[in-house]
This record gives structure tokens, sequence and C-alpha cells, in this order.
């Protein structure tokens, strides 16, 4: 890989990594797409209205779109949809090989990620993606994203200060609460949103895991080279 230089903000060293799953760990965009079209059907809710909350919790989602009596009975049924299909869900280029080497050296790694625990736990089993100790998920916080509380909550499972991690993310929503809770380098995987859009909430976007290169050594996690 090239050495492009690494900008400061996410060099590192740092005592914790935070990685979103859908979009930078796996790829789950199409049965995302046929649950939630799904869901709108049902639900009388034009699929149009979807636009603008990549990376936001499906409760948060659904309270923007529905009335307060229907949102439960909604917010269950997305999850059964979506726990029921996995089909066609899979890892994203370089990112099993970025756990394992984290695990190997010891870095404290969380995933954080606005999928339910069912949801979540669904799609790790079906990719087959290595399963750090630490996962929070939708379920583990009352606001998830765009609220920085995930990320807090990561962290302090960790038992590391959030300005000492670095987080992987592919969603805006995802980044601006990542920098609200104060987290450290922010790194962008343009794997589902225009990088334009990424650069502005970022420190660096790379076009997937395979185009950053972590030094993992001794429990900690440097960024030693990039591909755009």
């Amino acid at each position: 890989m090239p050495q492009t230089p690494v900008p400061p903000a996410v060099a590192g060293p740092f005592a914790g990594v935070l990685l979103d799953m859908d979009g930078t760990l796996i790829d789950s965009i199409a049965s995302v797409e046929r649950s939630w079209l799904r869901w709108c059907r049902e639900h009388e809710v034009d699929p149009a209205r979807l636009a603008g909350f990549h990376g936001v919790t499906a409760r948060n989602l659904i309270a923007e779109l529905l009335p307060a009596p229907r949102r439960e009975a909604a917010y269950a049924r997305i999850v059964d949809l979506e726990v029921d299909d996995v089909d066609g869900t899979t890892v994203l280029p370089g990112a099993a090989e970025l756990l394992g080497a984290l695990h190997a050296a010891g870095v404290p790694t969380a995933i954080v990620t606005s999928s339910s625990t069912p949801l979540a736990e669904a799609r790790l089993r079906a990719t087959g993606l290595p399963h750090p100790a630490v996962v929070v998920t939708a379920d583990d916080v009352a606001r998830g994203k765009p609220w920085p509380d995930p990320w807090l909550l990561g962290a302090e499972r960790l038992g590391v200060p959030p300005g000492d991690c670095l987080v992987v993310e592919d969603a805006v929503a995802g980044l601006r609460a990542a920098r609200a809770a104060g987290c450290g380098g922010l790194v962008a995987v343009a794997s589902t949103m225009q990088r334009a859009e990424l650069e502005r909430e970022s420190d660096l976007v790379v076009r997937d895991l395979a185009a950053l290169r972590v030094e993992a050594l001794d429990g900690s996690a440097r960024v030693v080279g990039w591909e755009a």
C-alpha cells in the first residue's frame, strides 16, 4: 500500500477502537432495502421519506414517519423483517483482517451499531465475522445515533476514554454522533454515502477497510497508511 501521509488526528496511538457495523464491516444494503420497502408497503409510507436517515436507528426513523400510538408495533415489525432476511449479507473488504489484528494485539475493540441486538447478532452470524467482546446496539441506549450515547457507552464498556478511541463509520449521522461524544480520530468509509458528505464530518475518508493500514501492537492501534 502506498505510504500516503496520515492526518495527525487519526495517527494515534489509540487505546481503543469503535467500529460501526452496517456499511463499515458488512454490506447489508440489499436486505435493508428489501425489508424497509416491505415495511413501507405494510404501513402505507412513501419509501421516498426514508431518504436522509442512513445511520439513524430504526426507532428514531419510525418516530419521524408514524404517530406515537403506532410506533412500537411498527418497530417490532421492522426488527422481525430484518432479522428474517439476511440473504446476501457479506463481509466488506478488510473488515475481518482488521478485527483479527486488533484482537491478536489485545486492542480493546467494540462494534457500535444502530441495529437492534437480534439484528446485529443475526448479521454477524450470517457473515461469520469475528465477534468482539463488546457490541453496543440500539437496544442498549435510550438515544441511538445520531445522539452520542452509543459511542459513549462503547468507550465506557471498553474502559477507554472517548478521546482515546479511533472511530470508523460510514454514515454522516454516526460521524456527527462520534464527534459529539468527544471521540478521537474519525475515519469514514465511503461505501454508502458520497465522499464529499463524509469529508465534512470526518478526519479521513477511505473506500473500505482494506485501504486503511492499521498497526496494532501491545494493546494500542495506530493508523500508519491509507488509500483514498
